[in-house]
């Protein structure tokens, strides 16, 4: 699985280590990724994330998973976060059509 929030695209980075003596040795600095479950109130169901600390505060920010994804354009997020944009979507025009 690979280290990377499906929200913010927060990947892994790498650097150095450097000693007291100067001498460096590769690192890698990983992502704060969480795996949470977040409820969206369109689709009535738990929808299970790997997001980074930042993806789910900018998702409460927005106020919940529903309103950021109607916010944010589907060509900033990854594939399977815009399929779930895409049957939020449906779904909230299947309401306001009914």
């Amino acid at each position: 699985m690979a280290k990377r929030c499906t929200i913010t695209g927060k990947g892994v980075l790498t650097g150095n280590n450097v000693s007291h003596a100067n001498n460096k040795t590769r690192r890698r600095f990983l992502p704060n990724l969480q795996e949470t479950s977040l409820m969206s109130e369109a689709l009535g169901r738990m929808v299970r994330m790997r997001l980074s600390t930042t993806g789910i505060r900018t998702i409460e920010f927005h106020g919940g998973l529903d309103s950021f994804l109607v916010r944010t354009p589907a060509a900033k997020l990854g594939p399977k976060v815009a399929a779930l944009k895409k049957a939020v979507m449906d779904r909230i025009a299947a309401k306001v059509s009914a």
